[in-house]
């Protein structure tokens, strides 16, 4: 790709040696490498370096030769294979000093926590001279913010920050991209925006967007895929909060001309259960899940939603016809009914059935007919089947998400 003119780019280091040695697989670059994209900046480079000295020395001293700007996560913790700090101090030829704010805070953490804090912990708050802390409100390792000169580059800003995931996005979505977005001079103010889609593929959800995902569109629009649910992350940069919002708002109106029938909801962490449970709720209505096969995840999805006065329960069944011996015989449709009747339920989701799935199972699994299947308020039995495969990591919670894609779908045409 070629890269504009007076466009930012960035490496993206991990440290640690259980990403070397492939114990742990790598996510964080993964993540940073999205958000960063997000911010208009071009990441150029991925580096892996184990725990080190030298090794953590050489890598900040070739990425600051040749980006912009370098994110890196691990090696902030308290033990002696934490080096990223000595690195960083290596690289400028500065010397060490404590931030009393920063051990202040460590000690306050581990004082909430009624725990005694270990000498070693005085190490995290130790910070090369000329660098600035970058805040974590969650853990004991602050991240560290400074400028190297350059060869390629004029000055490379280096930000370091932990390798725990929640505490590594949560500083750089409320310090870093900020400093980011600073630095260019082009906005003092950012905002994100996500909205959650199921029923397509990626490769489809991007030829429905078109020029909307492009690098070079502001605000920015992200696409990232979990377990078949598609996030679009809108990134608005701007003089003020208003002005991103009302960027946000143009883009999201948008998205929803063009891909209206996948969408269900707004937020990271908001799912279809939710979705479901919101439009229940609204109509003082209720459902219970039941599961056929070796697997539940409706049921630790749904369960999920707490004390809700909408979610009754699920059950889970090897098959069908454990359903029908507890109704005395019965065919399926009837017995689900009674169970319908007896609990008292406005409605019924039946997911018929997950495949069973081998331990070891690494290939994509064959597509099958899976019958979904929604009892309504009117006992009216609403079947769709589907032919679904895939990776097996990936295809039971596509089944259920399928379910619940259906059922959303006749909430939408049964308003009784």
């Amino acid at each position: 790709m070629t890269q504009q003119a007076g466009q930012l780019t960035a490496e993206v280091i991990s440290i640690g040696d259980e990403l070397t040695s492939g114990a742990r697989l790598d996510t964080n670059a993964q993540w940073l490498s999205r958000r960063l994209g997000e911010l208009g900046i071009e990441v150029a480079y991925h580096s892996t370096v184990g725990d080190t000295l030298n090794d953590n020395i050489e890598v900040f001293r070739i990425a600051a030769g040749r980006v912009d700007i370098i994110v890196s996560t691990g090696g902030l913790g308290p033990t002696r294979d934490d080096l990223t700090r000595e690195a960083l101090s290596a690289v400028v030829q500065r010397p060490m000093h404590m931030d009393e704010s920063a051990m202040q805070h460590i000690e306050q953490i581990f004082a909430s926590r009624k725990r005694e804090m270990p000498e070693r912990n005085r190490v995290q708050a130790m910070f090369p001279a000329g660098s600035q802390q970058i805040f974590n409100p969650q853990g004991t390792a602050p991240g560290i913010d400074m400028v190297v000169p350059g060869t390629r580059v004029e000055t490379s800003r280096i930000f370091a920050l932990p390798g725990v995931p929640a505490e590594m996005k949560r500083m750089f979505d409320e310090t870093v991209a900020q400093r980011i977005i600073e630095s260019k001079g082009a906005a003092t103010e950012i905002k994100h925006h996500v909205m959650k889609f199921f029923g397509t593929g990626e490769s489809d959800m991007e030829n429905r967007l078109g020029e909307m995902i492009s690098r070079g569109r502001e605000p920015r629009v992200g696409i990232t895929v979990s377990t078949a649910t598609i996030s679009l992350r809108i990134t608005a940069m701007g003089q003020s909060d208003a002005q991103c919002q009302e960027q946000i708002d143009q883009t999201r109106a948008e998205i929803l001309e063009r891909v209206p029938q996948f969408y269900f909801g707004e937020g990271d962490k908001f799912e279809q259960h939710d979705a479901i449970n919101a439009e229940l709720v609204s109509r003082g209505q209720t459902l219970m899940v039941v599961e056929y096969g070796r697997a539940a995840p409706l049921g630790n999805w749904f369960s999920k939603l707490g004390d809700s006065p909408a979610y009754q329960g699920g059950l889970s069944f090897a098959n069908s016809n454990q359903l029908c011996r507890m109704f005395g015989g019965k065919d399926e449709l009837e017995s689900l009914k009674l169970l319908k009747r007896k609990c008292k339920l406005d409605w019924l989701l039946i997911i018929d059935s997950y495949p069973e799935l081998d331990d070891d199972a690494l290939l994509p699994q064959p597509a099958s007919e899976i019958r979904l299947l929604v009892i309504s308020p009117a006992d009216k039995a609403l079947v769709q089947t589907q032919t679904l495969g895939g990776h097996p990591d990936v295809l039971q919670p596509r089944i259920a998400k399928a379910g619940m894609a259906w059922l959303r779908e006749m909430l939408a045409e049964n308003t009784e």
